[in-house]
C-alpha cells in the first residue's frame, strides 16, 4: 500500500486471535465469542505511544491473496498505551505486513478510531438514565399477555440447561425460516453453547401461560452497553407478540444492571424490525464500519478479474 511520507504505524497480524480477547472480558472481544465467531487472527496497528488491536476472520481469496473481515456484532478495536491523534489517518498505516488485499472493520459504538469510517445503521437504545418509552398499544400488548400468565426468566449463559437451549434454538430458527434470513444467520447448536459459555451473557425467555418458550434472546454485556444480541420467536405464539414482552423484560434488566440496552437497528433503514424496536427506544446512536485496501494494486486487480466495480457499494468489491 502506498503512503504519503513515513507511515507512523506499522500493522500487522497475530494468529488465532488471541491478542484481541478483552482483559476485562467484554462480550465481543471474548474468548468464547471469538471462538464460537471462528476468529482466526488479530488485526495489530502499533506506533510509538500505543496501538490497536480487533479480531478478523481471515479468508483466503478465490483470485489469489487473502482478506479479512470482523465478526458478527460490534467488535471494534481495543486499545494499548496512549494513543494521540485519534481518529487515524490511515494514510498513516503500513498494511504491507499483513498480506492482507482488503478488511472489513465492524467498529463498536464508539467513536471509530480510523478516519474515513463509513456511517451505516442507526442502532436504537433503551436507557435507563433517560425518560423510558413505550407506544400504547405495546403496553396495552405487555399488559394482556401478563394478565394471561406470560411471564419472563433471566438464566445467565453458563447457567443455561441444554433444554431451554434447544427451545431457544427452536425458536430463533423458526424466525429466520420467515424472515427469509440469509444463511449466515442461521447459526448451531455448538455456536450458542459457545455464546452462552461466556459470563457476560444471559438468556431471557418469555414463557406462555402453560409454561413454553414463547419467545427468547441472547442479551450480552459488552463496552459498557448491554446488547439485545440474537432472538426469535415461536411459530406458535406469534400472535400474541411476546417479543413484546420480552423486550420490556430486557429493558427492566438493563436498568437493574445500569446499562442502556441496544437494540440495534433493522436489517435496512425504516424496515419493520426497526419500526418495531423504535417503540421501545429513546435514544440513537450512529454505527460505522472500516473498509480497508491493504494493497491496492492487487485490490484493483481482482476488481478487474471480477469485472467489479471498485467503487461500487459492495466491499470488497472483488466479492460482490
Amino acid at each position: 500500500m502506498s503512503t504519503t511520507g513515513t507511515p507512523r504505524y506499522q500493522a500487522r497480524l497475530v494468529q488465532d486471535g488471541g491478542a484481541a480477547a478483552s482483559a476485562d472480558d467484554d462480550f465481543f472481544r471474548c474468548e468464547a465469542f471469538l471462538g464460537a465467531e471462528s476468529v482466526t487472527h488479530s488485526l495489530v496497528i502499533e506506533g510509538d505511544a500505543g496501538g490497536l488491536v480487533t479480531p478478523l476472520i481471515v479468508r483466503d481469496i478465490p483470485g489469489g491473496g487473502i482478506d479479512a473481515t470482523s465478526p458478527y456484532g460490534y467488535p471494534g478495536f481495543s486499545c494499548t498505551g496512549e494513543l494521540s491523534g485519534l481518529p487515524l489517518d490511515r494514510q498513516s498505516i503500513d498494511f504491507s505486513a499483513t498480506g492482507l488485499v482488503s478488511a472489513f472493520i465492524r467498529h463498536s459504538l464508539s467513536e471509530p478510531p480510523l478516519a474515513g469510517a463509513r456511517p451505516r445503521n442507526l442502532c436504537l437504545l433503551a436507557d435507563p438514565a433517560r425518560e423510558a418509552k413505550s407506544r400504547m398499544s405495546d403496553r396495552q400488548q405487555i399488559r394482556k399477555n401478563e394478565r394471561r400468565g406470560y411471564s419472563i426468566e433471566v438464566t445467565p449463559g453458563p447457567e443455561t440447561e441444554a433444554e431451554l437451549k434447544a427451545d431457544f434454538l427452536a425458536a430463533y430458527t423458526q424466525t429466520m425460516h420467515r424472515t427469509r434470513a440469509a444463511d449466515r444467520y442461521y447459526f448451531s447448536a455448538m455456536y450458542f453453547d459457545a455464546v452462552l459459555s461466556s459470563t457476560r451473557t444471559w438468556l431471557l425467555v418469555a414463557r406462555e401461560p402453560e409454561g413454553a418458550v414463547a419467545a427468547a434472546s441472547i442479551a450480552a454485556a459488552s463496552d459498557g452497553l448491554l446488547h439485545y444480541y440474537l432472538s426469535g420467536t415461536a411459530d406458535d405464539f406469534l400472535r400474541d407478540s411476546p417479543m413484546k414482552n420480552l423486550l420490556a423484560g430486557m429493558i427492566e434488566f438493563a436498568g437493574e444492571m445500569q446499562m442502556p440496552l441496544n437494540l440495534g437497528g433493522g436489517i435496512v433503514p425504516g424496515d419493520r424490525l426497526e419500526e418495531f424496536k423504535r417503540g421501545f427506544a429513546n435514544r440513537e446512536e450512529q454505527w460505522f464500519t472500516s473498509e480497508l485496501v491493504c494493497d491496492r494494486s492487487a485490490y484493483m486487480n481482482l476488481c478487474v478479474a471480477a469485472d467489479a466495480d471498485p467503487d461500487g457499494d459492495f466491499f470488497p468489491a472483488y466479492r460482490a
